[in-house]
């Protein structure tokens, strides 16, 4: 039987190891890391992967683009899709620190909850982060009217003129430098995510909890303290405060479901593209 091999082309230095355990899980027999790969010389690694098997073959090679930042991320994925011609392709996965897969399950899950998020104001706290960008630009697709939020305006401009671009959409930037200016921020909204750096409480309880256009809160931080305070991690649509509250793990649980289906489908053709869209898809219907 021919193994599945998996090839993780990750722009940091090394490897995720993450990516590298779920891409086991979810079904790869072999997997190979390569660090600091960029559109410059990513060229011959993929030739290694097009060139060396043929008809059904081909299908049990697959490539996944991973990394900390989402622009060289995308900019490694095109370079990667553009090396493909003809029959001499193999599937291919963007998730660039689990942006797609963190925030398709986050948004899929708030999604199903709300029935609708057509005409919602949603805020994304400290978004300028790839999981950030990518759950705005989930929410904006639904129909949110969304806003990401940023120390400095200038970064968090740039991050919504890139989403804006990326997905044809209007995600607003907004700066707030401190915790006054992200209370302030809130009033009014529906829902509210989180995607700060581990160890800091971006938005405490009282804010939320005393907001009544407030609907759902969801934070993606799975160490103490929760970005969110009066939360906790394992919360999935839990009821506080009338509100719905999701917590890293209660995400955290759809989220690796969703990673390792999506690895699986890398290996059912030579075709496969998976990106924001074709992960979200996939997990509204896993949510």
């Amino acid at each position: 039987m021919t193994k599945k091999l998996l090839f993780l082309f990750d722009t940091d230095a090394v490897p995720n190891v993450f990516d590298t355990v779920v891409g086991y899980d979810g079904g790869a027999d072999h997997i190979a890391g390569y660090g600091g790969v960029n559109p410059d010389n990513v060229g011959a690694l993929v030739d290694g992967t097009i060139y060396t098997r043929g008809g059904s073959e081909k299908k049990s090679t697959a490539i996944f683009v991973g990394g900390g930042s989402m622009a060289a991320g995308e900019e490694l994925f095109t370079a990667v899709k553009k090396r493909f011609f003809g029959p001499f392709r193999v599937s291919v996965m963007l998730d660039s620190n689990g942006s797609n897969t963190t925030a398709a399950a986050g948004v899929a899950l708030v999604a199903k909850a709300a029935g609708s998020l057509q005409g919602k104001k949603a805020v994304v706290l400290a978004g300028t982060g790839p999981v950030g960008m990518r759950s705005a630009a989930l929410l904006a697709g639904e129909g949110a009217e969304v806003t990401i939020a940023g120390r400095a305006l200038d970064k968090t401009q740039a991050a919504a003129d890139q989403i804006n671009k990326r997905f044809k959409v209007n995600v607003k930037a907004a700066a707030t430098p401190d915790e006054a200016s992200r209370v302030a921020l809130v009033k009014g909204t529906n829902l509210v995510f989180t995607a700060g750096a581990i160890g800091v409480e971006l938005l405490p309880e009282s804010a939320w909890v005393q907001e009544s256009s407030i609907e759902f809160v969801a934070d993606y931080n799975a160490q103490p303290p929760t970005g969110i305070g009066g939360i906790d991690v394992m919360d999935k649509g839990k009821e506080r405060n009338g509100k719905q509250a999701f917590g890293a793990l209660g995400i955290g649980g759809l989220k690796l479901k969703l990673h390792r289906a999506c690895v699986g489908q890398l290996f059912e053709s030579t075709d496969k593209v998976l990106d924001a869209e074709e992960i979200y898809s996939l997990a509204k219907s896993m949510a």
